[in-house]
């Protein structure tokens, strides 16, 4: 099958996407003082607090999501169980976030926070979605 331009659009949108997600994820775990002074001494704390599950479930999210979205680039099915991966761990991550932390993430910063995580996992059941797609019509090998 040749492949729709929209496969090429939306693999590059994926990949920018997913960079910033892997540059938030690094900036906040390694503490880069100009990222981290956007924000408040209780959402640093909030951040550095997480429990390891959470901050494993993190990076498993944002780095399949990437290596997803590059293997998606090279029009590999391999994509396909990675974003798979990614959005499980997604949830997982907004669940602690949202539903099990004692301060929850829109205690500190309000309905902005739940409106962008939802935007992550609106976009992350899209990936795993299209990639499938892809994969089902011969696009992804």
């Amino acid at each position: 099958m040749k492949t729709p331009w929209h496969f090429w659009l939306i693999a590059i949108l994926s990949l920018l996407w997913n960079a910033m997600g892997a540059f938030d994820y690094s900036a906040t775990q390694l503490r880069w003082s100009p990222y981290m002074s956007n924000f408040t001494p209780e959402q640093l704390e909030y951040f550095q607090s997480f429990p390891i599950w959470v901050v494993a479930c993190w990076a498993i999210a944002v780095w399949f999501a990437v290596i997803g979205s590059l293997l998606m680039l090279f029009r590999s099915r391999l994509s396909v169980p990675l974003f798979i991966i990614s959005l499980i761990c997604i949830v997982a991550t907004a669940v602690h976030n949202f539903i099990l932390a004692d301060v929850t993430m829109t205690d500190l910063m309000g309905t902005e926070a739940a409106i962008f995580s939802a935007a992550i996992l609106l976009v992350g059941a899209f990936l795993a979605v299209y990639a499938r797609r892809m994969a089902e019509r011969g696009v992804l090998r």
